[in-house]
């Protein structure tokens, strides 16, 4: 069951982060219709809404591996470059995200949840870069799984809106799901830390 949940979750994290490439091949994405034609005229918003997502997905698929533990352990080098490339890619897209966030589809309430999730992913990032530059290797583990669990929102966002979205009006699904892919998110990676913390 461990090495299912485990699959799904590469899986999952794979698939997404080759998501973006949509928006650089055509501009028929249907989440690009509930923008304003000024907003997707602005140079600024365009820059800062590729940079997030381009650079979230470099963070989604680079660090899933990090929770592999034999490739942690028998690949310790490509560990800590990949988790250099995550950081780097976390602090573009997280600066990007709260940029953007003031934009977000559904008006403030969806602006606060993003802007939440992006001050959350840098903070536990930079958290988890703090702690192993000190040496302290399992308290540098405890912040990648928040910063990773807030990084998975872009998963969770795209499993949960399609289901809210079926039985309720788009802009009130966006509202909801601002803040549902990321808080039961952010409780899993709690759980996770504690069950480690006692085992």
């Amino acid at each position: 069951m461990q090495k299912l949940a485990f699959f799904l979750f590469a899986f999952f994290s794979i698939c997404i982060s080759l998501y973006p490439a949509a928006y650089f091949i055509s501009d028929n994405i249907p989440f690009l219709s509930t923008k304003s034609a000024e907003l997707l005229a602005s140079n600024i918003w365009n820059v800062m809404f590729k940079l997030h997502i381009t650079f979230g997905g470099i963070a989604l698929i680079t660090g899933w591996s990090q929770f592999w533990k034999s490739f942690r352990t028998k690949r310790l080098n490509t560990h800590r470059l990949l988790g250099k490339i995550y950081l780097i890619s976390v602090l573009v897209s997280g600066i990007a995200a709260i940029y953007i966030s003031s934009f977000a589809t559904g008006g403030l309430v969806s602006s606060a949840g993003f802007f939440s999730l992006g001050c959350i992913w840098l903070t536990t990032s930079f958290l988890a870069w703090k702690e192993i530059k000190k040496g302290n290797v399992k308290t540098h583990q405890k912040w990648m799984i928040f910063s990773y669990a807030a990084c998975f929102a872009a998963v969770t966002l795209r499993l949960y809106l399609p289901i809210l979205a079926s039985f309720m009006p788009f802009i009130d699904a966006y509202k909801i799901i601002a803040w549902l892919c990321w808080v039961p998110n952010i409780f899993v990676a709690f759980l996770i830390n504690r069950k480690l913390a006692i085992t």
